[in-house]
């Protein structure tokens, strides 16, 4: 059957037609989830759900908006994002607290030497605790500004004019 016909016939309610697209697609489609959530249980998870909403919503892919593969990473990967910014899964990394990024970058360890071989920590060393708080949360767990403002509560506003402020502090420092 040539894809056009099987996506038809997935549009049409043909359950052989869905376990089809499962069999082509389902391994690529946890990959690129699973490279989002880093989360074997999770990421098999999602894929369920996204399956699910391929399922439930075949008739909104429309083959003159892109390629089928196209829509179907598109839905996994809008859901991997919003299960990395769900609630459920931030209280399951609390243990991953702006705290321990900070720790590691100020801590003699091994990291810090080797940050300190490559240049890196003189950066860091300069850099305010709520600047590395804001990028921990911001670049490195994620998090919206929305979501940084209730975590740190702070005013959204705030948090905008800081992470302003940081970026470019960041950036006068690496024109040096």
């Amino acid at each position: 059957m040539q894809q056009d016909g099987l996506i038809l016939e997935l549009q049409n309610g043909n359950q052989r037609a869905f376990e089809r697209i499962y069999e082509l697609y389902s391994e690529s489609t946890y990959g690129i989830i699973y490279s989002i959530v880093h989360d074997e249980k999770i990421a098999e998870e999602i894929l369920q759900d996204v399956f699910l909403k391929i399922w439930n919503n075949s008739s909104s892919y429309n083959s003159d908006k892109g390629r089928f593969f196209t829509w179907v990473l598109n839905i996994a990967r809008n859901a991997s994002i919003d299960q990395i910014r769900s609630k459920s899964h931030k209280n399951s990394r609390k243990n991953l607290t702006t705290d321990n990024f900070v720790d590691i970058l100020e801590s003699g360890s091994n990291f810090s030497a080797k940050a300190d071989a490559i240049g890196v920590k003189k950066y860091i060393n300069v850099l305010k605790p709520i600047c590395k708080k804001l990028i921990d949360l911001l670049f490195f767990k994620g998090f919206t500004q929305k979501e940084t403002a209730e975590e740190l509560d702070m005013p959204l506003g705030t948090v905008k004019t800081k992470n302003r402020a940081c970026i470019n502090k960041l950036r006068e420092m690496l024109v040096e």
